[in-house]
């Protein structure tokens, strides 16, 4: 008996700043991430792994590792330049080409409207997801987008890792500069669900074979010893970080114990009546999730009265039972399990885990295959887990999605952590030629969808 449902859809995640480049071409305007310079440790933006002009050579490779699902970004500044101006005809149908090809290769597109590059306008004009103008903006984006592409794109989400906006990391992927008050953080967090629930409502109100759904960076967090205050801090963190946006995205209804402390606090304006009117309304028919690492959680490390969503990173402890790669992600493949478990108790809508991948730094010789076991025991005991949770826990699971599994420069640009399956030849500071190279765990991956999940 097969134990993952027939259509499960495997395959792969990016996000437009880590794959296009060509980020002066087609009409493109800037966005916060084109300014960003290389580093010791890092690339530019410019040039990424060339997906503007190699789009068909990566969906071939996608096609003969045998996945059936892409879920990649809209750039904002791409189709929209200024982020509030004119649509941009050629930036958008370039995104009709690609969904075209990925069809015509027998793979499903997944859209993801906002990965972090605000268009630089709404960035230093208006300070990001600040702004009511800039929620007007994304809102007029997003249904656009919809407007274009839902008769060929099944399958949507709004923000990616949208829990990001309701922990300090929101400060560094909203457009925002200010002085990372928690309240600014909680307007941030207002403004983005605002914007979300916008799109989900456009989307259940017009298009009914469309689906679409909140995702996470699900924030799972132990505590560091059986200190009842670690343990309670722990589950206070979990309820801010994840719990309430959960609620969010299938109730339209912030949890109670966020409610109050926004009253203790008197940040009671920031919950704007036309705004909650809107998020009262939100549903969700999946739910997706990112899933690298899991932490522990300090209490004695966080000062009194502290905001609850800074716990996260003020009592973070690392784990003294997991190991970790370079960057001191800790492998925890129960940790994955737990997750889908929670969030399906949680929500009661099918889950969707779409970022999956340990980042290894890589050389390739120019003549052999890169033997790159590890990765596959990364994903070979995730994807175990993923079933577990499936088989035992009864979690209702849509696919599995690697992050990045053709190569792309890291979140911080740093193209030498990888996490493909594909070399691509390139260094931080040398284009080579980007020649792509499938690596071990390229053929093991694609036994493992050829038997929908059965070989491992």
């Amino acid at each position: 008996m097969t134990e993952l449902k027939q259509g499960f859809l495997w395959g792969n995640s990016t996000s437009s700043m880590q794959t296009e480049g060509a980020v002066h071409e087609g009409g493109k305007g800037p966005s916060v991430y084109d300014l960003k310079p290389a580093t010791a440790e890092s690339a530019d933006w410019d040039v990424a792994i060339d997906e503007y002009h190699r789009y068909p050579e990566d969906i071939a490779l996608m096609k003969e590792m045998g996945m059936n699902c892409y879920r990649f970004q809209i750039s904002w500044s791409r189709v929209n330049p200024t982020g509030d101006g004119a649509f941009n005809e050629e930036g958008i149908q370039f995104y009709s080409d690609l969904i075209d090809q990925l069809l015509k290769a027998g793979i499903t597109p997944m859209i993801c409207l906002y990965h972090f590059d605000m268009p630089l306008h709404l960035a230093q004009d208006y300070n990001g997801f600040m702004d009511d103008h800039v929620v007007e903006a994304f809102i007029r984006y997003g249904k656009e987008m919809v407007h274009r592409f839902a008769d060929r794109v099944p399958y949507w989400i709004t923000f990616n890792e949208q829990n990001l906006y309701g922990v300090p990391e929101a400060f560094k992927i909203s457009g925002y500069t200010g002085d990372n008050t928690p309240r600014d953080l909680y307007q941030i967090q207002q403004h983005v669900i605002t914007c979300h629930a916008a799109i989900a409502n456009e989307i259940h109100d017009h298009y009914p074979a469309v689906k679409i759904g909140g995702m996470l960076a699900y924030q799972e967090v132990y505590p560091n010893s059986p200190l009842p205050e670690d343990v309670a801090h722990t589950r206070k963190f979990l309820e801010f970080a994840d719990a309430n946006l959960i609620r969010l995205f299938t109730t339209g209804q912030y949890s109670t114990e966020v409610l109050a402390y926004i009253h203790h606090q008197r940040w009671d304006d920031l919950l704007d009546p036309a705004e909650m009117a809107i998020i009262a309304r939100c549903t969700s028919d999946f739910l997706s999730f990112s899933y690298y690492s899991t932490a522990t959680l300090d209490s004695t490390k966080i000062p009194v009265n502290t905001c609850p969503n800074f716990y996260g990173v003020l009592g973070h402890r690392p784990n003294p039972y997991l190991q970790t790669n370079e960057w001191a992600w800790q492998i925890d493949p129960l940790g994955f399990r737990t997750v889908l478990t929670t969030i399906y108790n949680e929500a009661h809508v099918p889950v969707f885990p779409i970022e999956n991948g340990i980042g290894v730094r890589e050389e390739w010789d120019g003549e052999h295959a890169i033997e790159d076991d590890y990765r596959i025991a990364y994903h070979r005991a995730h994807i175990q887990a993923m079933k577990d949770a499936v088989t035992i826990d009864g979690v209702d699971c849509l696919g599995y999605l690697g992050w990045g599994l053709i190569d792309i420069p890291s979140s911080a640009g740093n193209v030498d952590k990888r996490y493909g399956m594909v070399y691509v030849n390139r260094t931080n500071h040398d284009l080579r030629d980007l020649k792509r190279v499938p690596k071990k765990s390229f053929y093991w991956f694609k036994n493992v969808i050829a038997s929908n999940g059965e070989s491992l």
